[in-house]
């Protein structure tokens, strides 16, 4: 597959992400009447569905990453070249914005509006780092033991981590950066952004060097489209 195609598989696959995460939790804040129970279950289980079916729709193409540290965790374990990973992280920024756009249109919002929801401090922060150590753990380990099954076991880490985590679990820096310009109920404001992503970042990359220490260092990591037989081309 070539890089182009990938590339435009990561951008419209973390465009369609963002639409759906970011549109849920505006939807499910105007119906839930105040009840931020039923406005939280609404947004965990719209994203990680979406989550799941973007997955399984664009995984035969790119990996299915839309997450800049799923993209650096699968390059450091060798299932893809470091000279593109710089691109797919590029491609799923632009995405991410470019779904947070779609998302305010379809709610006749502004296209973009800097967030004023402050989401900071220690608990946060550890959050995120725990919610993306997870992430990673069931990215990486999911597809060297149930690659078939990878993309319904992140999906259910997803909704999971809507609800254990006190930052209902952003765990992407794409995603982060890009609801920073989203002043609804998903938004995040831009000076928090920079604790959330140093929390991401130090998540996965703890649970990168666990991952090649538990398992055997012959062990190659492949792309998920290579490992994952329900990733694989059609002839």
């Amino acid at each position: 597959m070539t890089l182009a195609r990938r590339l435009a598989a990561e951008g419209l696959g973390t465009a369609l992400l963002l639409a759906m995460v970011v549109g849920s939790a505006v939807m499910a804040d105007r119906l839930a009447g105040g009840n931020a129970a039923i406005a939280l279950f609404a947004n965990s289980v719209a994203s990680a569905a979406g989550l799941l079916a973007l997955i399984l729709a664009f995984g035969a193409i790119s990996g299915a990453h839309f997450n800049p540290v799923v993209t650096l965790s699968e390059t450091w374990q060798g299932g893809m070249r470091w000279g593109d990973a710089l691109p797919y992280m590029a491609a799923q920024v632009l995405g991410a914005f470019a779904g947070v756009a779609a998302a305010h249109a379809m709610f006749g919002e502004p296209m973009f509006t800097a967030a004023s929801h402050a989401r900071t401090g220690a608990a946060q922060w550890w959050s995120e780092f725990l919610a993306t150590f997870g992430l990673i753990c069931v990215v990486s380990g999911g597809a060297r033991n149930l690659p078939a099954l990878t993309p319904f076991a992140v999906a259910a880490y997803i909704i999971s981590a809507y609800w254990f985590t006190a930052s209902s679990s952003f765990a992407n820096p794409a995603l982060t950066l890009a609801r920073s310009v989203s002043d609804s109920v998903a938004g995040i404001r831009l000076e928090d952004v920079s604790g959330y992503v140093a929390a991401q970042l130090l998540g996965a990359m703890a649970a990168t060097i666990l991952l090649t220490w538990l398992y055997s260092p012959g062990t190659r990591r492949q792309p998920r489209q290579e490992v994952n037989p329900a990733f694989k081309k059609r002839a």
